[in-house]
């Protein structure tokens, strides 16, 4: 092999992997980092967290049997390594494109990604499942999670850590230790795995009793259990406290280094003799290999497109002057909470994303974030609200259904004043079936009590969080935005309240009546302005609630129009336009109406406009509704 071709270029399965020298995984590892730093500065995606975990990855199929064996990842976030060698080299340009490969695991993608994955937290719980069920069936597989430590917080994965000790499986859980998921790590846990990793006493003791621990086949059972409960007691000593993860019934091994892969190879060969649960604590660093992504982790989670020489960002070349809805939010909460000392702001590990950023460094006494526990931020900001504070508990739309219990339970039964902020409603694009915010709309407008409310643009942003945070409004109020910019670009007006439940009027017409909430109003606009060149006359109502309704407006339009088309981003059953149907129903009312919306499927991953066109409420979808409607008409 002449030493212009890459081994790379040589592995299509972790088959050809395992073929090689193992001293050829230098190399591999070094190989597969260019290789994603070349796709995903051109096209973008996922980039800190696969730089993280190469050689890992590397180790994991040199070592282990896969497919039949099985890797769970965490997230996903960091898989783009495990799809390149696991068959989809060749496919990875399309990664994230429409029709093409999912940027996350996924089971129907291929055999080896044995658990599809989106949200944290769930691979333990995963894993320990696999686990039990080959144990049961009489297989012989091994099973691994990979999960981060910023994942490690959320409350899934110590009820799966929990369990697995109780259980006995053969599971190894690799800890992958990084001191970031999105933003940096934070709470409690943060520090205890801080002090692991950084006692030198504790490490210069584990670097000398580390072939001691029962890794080595040639060490008798009554010498690898003395060495055992030594290494444990001088543990909890040397930490000055019990080891965590031993104390739920894990063997404890680590830290190691996460980047030598020669090392890890030995250590995972190891791991494979040693039967029950263990968890391996591996140190690593997200972006590693290239110097802009370690230096700027948060920006090079997923950075867009960038200069692969020298890791500057390549800006779009749209000179639009509309904001991001998460910024208009970032900015408009700092604004009311210099005049309402009430208000506070929380949100689980996405202070960066959601752009609550901006008042965590005004007022950082006054911003929460609670690590990567849903439920946990509703259930605290309900603690702060029952005690005079007026949360507002900013959480992506797909991540909400994780607390809706929460939700229901200690927010809405007791009628408490939360505001619920959830960005990217709707859908997200790239990401996929796993973070797109289809359901929000059609959840919370069910809770009694709770006002559920999504804006058509940046300045309604503004108005509606205004007007949540008046003194007037008592209990629980929901409101989502898409991800993406808005369509006014002198969005910072004056405050203005908005009535609950009231629509707003936004052009008159005779032909069809049109009914929109939140963003897809502008769709509408579009719309009708065409369609009123040919003729026909578009009344244009957006109602901006989904709960209450206005009704005023309701039995205006129903007894004025035979046809209604309802426009959503959001599930079609049980949304918006499903309460429209019940209103007409409920009243008597004789109508025809069209819902669009997004169908009974699991929407897959493109471009936005890509994913509207296929549900039939982009421009052109509403378009056609209305001139089939129109053309109808009695």
């Amino acid at each position: 092999m002449s030493d212009n071709t890459r081994l790379l270029d040589k592995i299509n399965t972790p088959e050809d992997l395992r073929k090689l020298n193992e001293l050829d995984l230098v190399r591999v590892s070094d190989e597969l980092r260019q290789f994603i730093i070349d796709e995903v500065s051109t096209n973008p995606g996922h980039f800190g967290a696969s730089l993280g975990v190469i050689e890992l990855t590397v180790a994991l199929h040199y070592v282990y049997n896969t497919p039949y064996d099985k890797i769970i990842w965490d997230v996903g976030h960091q898989a783009y390594g495990h799809k390149i060698l696991t068959g989809r080299k060749d496919s990875f340009k399309t990664n994230r494109k429409y029709k093409g490969i999912s940027g996350f695991p996924r089971m129907a993608e291929s055999e080896y990604d044995a658990f599809g994955v989106g949200h944290s937290s769930t691979s333990i719980s995963a894993a320990l499942g696999i686990a039990v069920a080959s144990r049961s069936q009489g297989e012989k597989r091994k099973v691994v999670a990979v999960i981060g430590d910023g994942a490690l917080t959320g409350g899934l994965a110590f009820e799966g850590l929990n369990n697995a000790g109780n259980q006995k499986a053969d599971l190894l859980v690799i800890l992958n230790d990084n001191n970031i998921s999105i933003d940096a790590s934070v709470g409690a846990l943060k520090e205890y795995l801080l002090d692991i990793t950084t006692s030198k006493a504790y490490n210069r003791f584990k670097d000398k009793v580390w072939n001691f621990l029962g890794l080595s086949s040639r060490m008798g059972s009554k010498a690898r259990m003395l060495a055992s409960q030594i290494e444990g007691s001088i543990k909890g000593t040397m930490l000055e406290r019990s080891n965590l993860f031993e104390s739920m019934k894990f063997r404890y091994f680590g830290p190691i280094d996460g980047h030598d892969v020669l090392h890890l190879v030995r250590v995972l060969q190891d791991m494979k003799r040693i039967p029950g649960p263990k968890l391996l604590h591996c140190v690593t660093v997200k972006g590693k290999g290239f110097p802009k992504a370690e230096e700027h982790q948060t920006v090079f989670h997923a950075p867009g497109k960038f200069d692969k020489c020298t890791g500057e960002l390549i800006k779009p070349t749209d000179c639009s002057r509309h904001s991001f809805y998460q910024d208009v939010f970032g900015e408009t909460i700092v604004e009311l909470a210099r005049t309402n000392d009430k208000i506070v702001g929380i949100t689980p590990a996405m202070p960066t994303g959601c752009s609550l950023n901006i008042m965590m460094k005004e007022m950082p006494d006054r911003t929460f974030d609670v690590g990567i526990a849903e439920q946990h931020a509703v259930t605290f900001s309900a603690g702060l609200a029952s005690d005079g504070l007026l949360p507002f508990c900013n959480i992506y739309s797909t991540f909400m259904q994780r607390a809706y219990d929460q939700v229901v339970h200690d927010v809405a039964i007791q009628g408490l004043k939360v505001v619920f902020c959830l960005d990217r409603g709707g859908l997200v694009g790239s990401d996929g079936a796993t973070h797109h915010g289809l359901f929000d709309l059609a959840f919370m407008r069910n809770i009694p009590g709770m006002i559920t409310a999504a804006p058509m643009d940046e300045v309604e942003l503004r108005n509606m969080m205004y007007t949540a945070q008046l003194e007037k409004i008592k209990g629980p109020f929901s409101i989502r935005y898409p991800r993406g910019t808005g369509s006014i670009c002198d969005w910072k007006q004056p405050f203005a309240e908005i009535p609950v439940g009231k629509a707003r009027l936004i052009s008159d017409g005779k032909d069809i009546a049109v009914l929109s909430i939140g963003h897809p109003g502008n769709f509408v606009v579009e719309a009708a302005a065409q369609l009123g060149d040919k003729g026909i006359s578009v009344k244009h109502y957006d109602m901006r609630f989904a709960n209450p309704l206005d009704e005023d407006v309701l039995h205006e339009v129903m007894k004025n129009f035979k046809k209604i088309i309802t426009v959503e981003d959001g599930v079609i059953k049980g949304g918006f336009g499903s309460a429209v149907l019940e209103f007409a129903g409920d009243h008597g009312y004789s109508v025809e109406i069209k819902r669009l919306g997004i169908p009974d499927y699991f929407v897959e991953h493109g471009t936005q406009q890509e994913l509207y066109h296929e549900c039939g409420y982009d421009v052109e979808g509403i378009m056609r509704a209305i001139e089939e409607a129109a053309g109808n008409r009695q």
